[in-house]
């Protein structure tokens, strides 16, 4: 037993595993689907359980499969970290640490976490992929990256939340706006001015369309997009308002002549950051002073003070912005 769990019956376990056919693992692998399947059968005749449920469409995880499958995924990571770290753990050297986020994190905020990182260890690489909060956790959770930095509205399972913490989300506003200098605003007062919003299936995208149809508000967006970017521009360039959390934004808001301000409804309030690994993985030296320096960033990104009529004030007077005619 301790043979096959360490050997490659392992490997091609987890690769049909994720694929769901032994000829999809057949050709990822570039192994024969009678070799695949005789690893698949020792296994399952060593451990003496049935791993697999053979279907027409396909195969399907056994319990015991679902548990020998979170061990697997668990070990063959570590395996691989320690052979890229073998011979330079002192210094954290020689390692890649892969990580998977969420849009709003991408732009700013993790490339100066990552560059600040390798300020201090230049021997550790990185790999940043930006895609859902799902796919995020699912990504963690299979061990196809480290660390995931993202979004949640609930609590994720299967994976180990490292650090969570409330992540409000903010109107964002030039700084000549006319409601630039209030300390809080409600989503219906927004509504009453050109507004710009994310593509649906984003956390802040889906409490703005719950808090929307709660309250009956009509909010009519000047402007639709799936990039952050994007949005962000056209609401510097037109003066429209945009939605955030105050950790996307945080190092250039006020330099590009906006402010934040908080939004009373309670929806707004329901979303938080979380730092997420593998469940049950122990950590290689590496991931575990990236995750340490990750959550220092965070915990540092939170505001000191009211975030509206202060910045507004320091800003001056441009020409106002202008309320929906049609609100």
């Amino acid at each position: 037993m301790a043979r096959s769990l360490h050997g490659i019956a392992l490997r091609y376990f987890v690769e049909v595993a994720r694929s769901g056919s032994l000829s999809d693992a057949s050709e990822r692998l570039h192994v024969a689907v009678s070799a695949i399947s005789r690893q698949i059968a020792r296994l399952e005749s060593e451990l003496g359980v049935t791993l697999f449920e053979r279907r027409p469409r396909g195969m399907t995880l056994s319990e015991a499969g679902e548990r020998l499958l979170a061990y697997a995924q668990r070990s063959l990571l570590e395996a691989e970290h320690v052979m890229k770290e073998i011979g330079g753990l002192a210094s954290l050297h020689g390692s890649r640490i892969k990580i998977a986020t969420t849009e709003g994190f991408a732009v700013d905020f993790l490339p100066s976490a990552i560059a600040d990182f390798r300020g201090e260890h230049p021997g550790i690489d990185f790999t940043l992929t930006v895609m859902s909060p799902a796919d995020a956790t699912r990504q963690v959770r299979d061990g196809d990256v480290d660390i995931a930095l993202s979004f949640s509205l609930a609590p994720e399972k299967g994976v180990k939340v490292e650090h969570t913490e409330r992540a409000p989300v903010f109107a964002l506003l030039r700084a000549d706006h006319p409601l630039a200098a209030r300390a809080k605003l409600s989503l219906a007062e927004v509504s009453r001015y050109p507004v710009v919003l994310s593509e649906a299936g984003t956390t802040i995208r889906q409490l703005i369309d719950i808090t929307c149809a709660l309250e009956g508000i009509p909010l009519e967006p000047d402007l639709i997009c799936n990039h952050s970017g994007a949005i962000y521009r056209y609401a510097q360039k037109s003066g429209a308002i945009m939605f955030t959390g105050l950790l996307s934004v945080r190092d250039r808001y006020a330099e590009d002549g906006f402010v934040i301000v908080p939004l009373t409804d309670p929806q707004m309030r329901q979303r938080s950051i979380q730092v997420q690994t593998m469940a049950g993985r122990e950590l290689p030296p590496s991931v575990y002073a990236f995750r340490n320096h990750l959550i220092a960033r965070i915990v540092g990104a939170k505001p000191a003070a009211a975030l509206g009529s202060k910045a507004a004030r320091s800003r001056g007077k441009r020409t106002p912005g202008r309320p929906r005619t049609d609100a």
